[in-house]
């Protein structure tokens, strides 16, 4: 049975109809991936199966029981909560059957000691029940799981006591996704889930996702996130819904093999029409009407086809109005960041001295927050540095992108605001912004009102006309759909210039970068090759990194196992001194040393011995409340909770061993 059935769904938005006769079904475990272009309605359609809209027609069945969680574009966070206060709110049945059964346990050791026995058994009873529903629905580790979901979504341990209304907008956009992913729903439902993700979080949600026993419906424009995530499609566009089995790049393949079919059977009812046309006309009124008459009343009864409909598609170019010299761009003892009024300058990034060649193509990563924006503004003269120098090439001509949009003016039009970078005719503007698709009265549209999308085709549109040799995009393809995003790709490709930009995009980094600029732990790090090639490289040095920890391991246990003869010997030797002393007593006095940073295999052992010992308590406790021994339950509940106090202190060992590990491979 499926969770959620869609029939004949329709929304209406004044006078435009938005789309109809949307019909679907959402199964369990189903991956369903919405696309379509902007503005064809995959985030209307997400608030109708939600429930936040109603719809105009049709219907929407939810199977009974049935849990849906929606992570929308605009939040419900209470703004004075901490950032944990607010995930744990997930979880206040667990908390709140944790308060009942620490009130039990007292209640029991009470009637213990007035001698109630009937009470006592009364009281047992409801104990055991109750801890057995508190460790089958995860008492004993959801904040073992708060933990997981704040680190895999990259929020530091300083925000986790910090009031929501301080978080930034992305933070706290990142704050509903990770309250959403705790609750669990039967079907998740989400809009744009990786905005404001970094890389590393991106591909911890992406593992999430892929362990997800629910069913996930996703409207997102990262093609690798949907590549990786769903096996199911559906396409909305031109008011109406069509399905592709696959991921998005089979869809991409099907849709193609879909329209060619669909043209062609179009072109040829229109060539029978043509031809049953003419054999009408031509010898309706002659010896052969009575063959015309049929097949007049034949062409009547055909259902006609429509020309399959195709999707607006960005044109243009940018080509450099001049050639730079071979030199673009150059750094000297160049250290990024900004100075505050009455406070130590705040450094982002420590760059090496580096040098752009003409034709390069740069992607600049590294985690939210990290100095990217502050390193390209720099470069381009926009923030001054904080010591060093950035000296331009011959001739080099800046075309910058920003992703706030900042140069442009909210109260001009879309005409006014090209005509501003060129003496262009209003004709001529209007014939560059067809090509934005801005057509007819949008060009009229202010900045302030357009979207995000609408926002980004402008800049875009300026890009072109000021024809700039050294391109710098930070976020190009924010805001921007699916085939946008490719078209811009291909523009780019062709682009004869230099190239230096940032994006989350990583097949848009795959098929643009010829080289990789990394920020890490305040410092920049360069790499030849593409994002693929940068991940292959971690990969190859986290292995060498654990083939040396292992040798290491494996010499100090020979070098253990060496000592040990020697050791024994000395034990058992005949000096007075030693005599009466304890077997081992020698050994361990002679381990006695500097003490040295462990390997992360070993921290990883020792938790696995911790949540191991953790599980055994568990079910020490499951067994004691079915004895109804307090006592016992009392010393198993005191052991569970210094274990797991234990295992905190080894989790954020190991975290630091971690952020160490990834600083030694950043620096080699």
């Amino acid at each position: 049975m499926p969770l959620i059935s869609v029939n004949g769904l329709g929304k209406v938005y004044g006078a435009e109809h938005l789309f109809a006769g949307v019909t679907f079904q959402i199964n369990e475990r189903d991956r369903i991936g919405l696309v379509g272009p902007n503005g064809a309605g995959k985030s209307t359609l997400l608030k109708l199966l939600a429930g936040y809209e109603e719809p105009d027609e049709g219907t929407i069945l939810v199977a009974r029981g049935t849990r849906i969680g929606y992570l929308s574009q605009t939040l419900d966070l209470q703004p004075q909560r901490t950032l944990r206060e607010e995930l744990l709110t997930v979880f206040d049945y667990l908390r709140s059957w944790e308060q009942e059964l620490q009130a039990l346990a007292n209640a029991i050791a009470s009637a213990s000691e007035r001698g109630d026995i009937r009470q006592r058994e009364q009281l047992l009873q409801r104990y055991a029940e109750l801890q057995l529903r508190f460790e089958h629905a995860g008492g004993y580790t959801y904040e073992q799981r708060v933990q997981q979901v704040l680190d895999g979504l990259g929020f530091s341990r300083e925000l986790h006591d910090m009031p929501i209304a301080q978080l930034s907008g992305g933070q706290q956009r990142r704050a509903a996704l990770a309250r959403l992913l705790l609750q669990e729903p039967d079907v998740l439902l989400l809009d744009e889930p990786t905005n404001h993700l970094d890389l590393e979080a991106l591909e911890w949600l992406e593992d999430y996702l892929q362990e997800w026993k629910g069913a996930l419906v996703v409207v997102e424009h990262d093609r690798y996130f949907l590549d990786k995530i769903v096996s199911r499609i559906l396409e909305l566009a031109f008011g109406r819904v069509e399905e592709y089995p696959g991921n998005y790049s089979k869809y991409l393949q099907l849709r193609a093999e879909r329209f060619e079919r669909r043209l062609q059977e179009y072109e040829e009812q229109q060539e029978f029409i043509q031809r049953t046309e003419e054999f009408i006309r031509r010898y309706k009124a002659g010896q052969r009407s009575r063959q015309a008459r049929g097949r007049e009343k034949l062409l009547s009864r055909l259902e006609r086809l429509n020309r399959p409909q195709e999707f607006q598609e960005l044109h243009f170019d940018l080509k450099p109005s001049v050639e730079s010299g071979r030199v673009v761009l150059s750094t000297q003892g160049l250290v990024v960041g900004y100075r505050q009024p009455g406070r130590e300058p705040r450094v982002l990034v420590h760059m090496p001295d580096l040098e752009i060649i003409r034709g390069e193509r740069i992607g600049l990563l590294g985690p939210n927050g990290a100095g990217k924006t502050s390193l390209l503004r720099t470069l381009i003269g926009q923030l001054p540095p904080l010591r060093g120098k950035v000296v331009l090439g011959h001739n080099v001509h800046v075309g910058y992108y920003s992703q706030t949009h900042e140069d442009l003016d909210p109260s001009r039009t879309v005409l006014d605001e090209i005509r501003e970078v060129a003496a262009l005719s209003e004709e001529s503007a209007r014939a560059l912004l067809a090509r934005f698709l801005f057509e007819g009265d949008d060009v009229f549209k202010t900045i302030g009102s357009l979207s995000g999308g609408e926002r980004s085709r402008v800049v875009l549109a300026k890009l072109t006309l000021q024809g700039p040799n050294f391109l710098v995009l930070d976020e190009p393809t924010n805001h921007l759909d699916l085939p946008s995003r490719q078209f811009l790709e291909e523009v780019l490709a062709t682009f004869s210039g230099t190239l230096l930009f940032v994006s989350h995009d990583r097949y848009f980094i795959d098929r643009l970068a010829s080289k990789v600029w990394v920020i890490g732990e305040g410092r920049l790090h360069s790499y030849e090759g593409n994002y693929s090639d940068y991940r292959q490289h971690l990969q190859r040095e986290r292995g060498r990194l654990l083939a040396h920890e292992r040798q290491e391991e494996n010499a100090r246990a020979a070098s253990q196992e060496a000592a040990r003869p020697e050791t024994a010997l000395a034990e058992v030797g005949t000096d007075h001194a030693g005599a009466g002393r304890r077997p081992g007593r020698e050994r361990r006095s002679r381990r006695v040393g500097q003490p040295r940073l462990r390997s992360l295999t070993e921290v990883e052992q020792e938790i696995e011995q911790r949540e191991q010992r953790a599980r055994a308590l568990e079910e020490a406790l499951n067994e004691a409340a079915g004895r109804g021994d307090v006592a016992e339950l009392q010393r198993l509940t005191s052991d569970y909770e210094a274990t797991r106090a234990e295992l905190e202190q080894l989790l954020a060992e190991w975290e630091q061993l971690a952020a160490s590990q990834s600083q030694m491979e950043a620096s080699r």
